[in-house]
């Protein structure tokens, strides 16, 4: 009689023990993919700020270009009435 009221007992321990482990191992699998999403986005983060960088240096490079460009240009323009009053048809 014991022994069937100890069985009787420790079958709803023993499943609820089951429940409790098998909450712990998805509870661990869920942690494990949330730290995975967020070292995804980190890497995400973090190659979008290196082509920022990377565009912003070639717009400032093109910008240099452009400004140089504008006064090379302007300094031809100086000398073009001269060309002009020796010229002869």
């Amino acid at each position: 009689m014991l022994n069937a009221i100890n069985t009787k007992i420790l079958l709803p321990i023993l499943a609820a023990l089951i429940a409790i482990s098998g909450a712990i191992a998805y509870q661990r699998h869920q942690t494990e993919k949330a730290a995975a999403a967020v070292a995804k986005a980190a890497a995400i983060l973090e190659q979008q700020q290196k082509d920022a960088a990377d565009e912003k240096k070639r717009d400032e490079a093109f910008r240099r270009q452009v400004e140089a460009d504008k006064q090379w240009h302007n300094s031809a323009a100086t000398n073009e009435s001269k060309t002009w009053k020796t010229y002869l048809p």
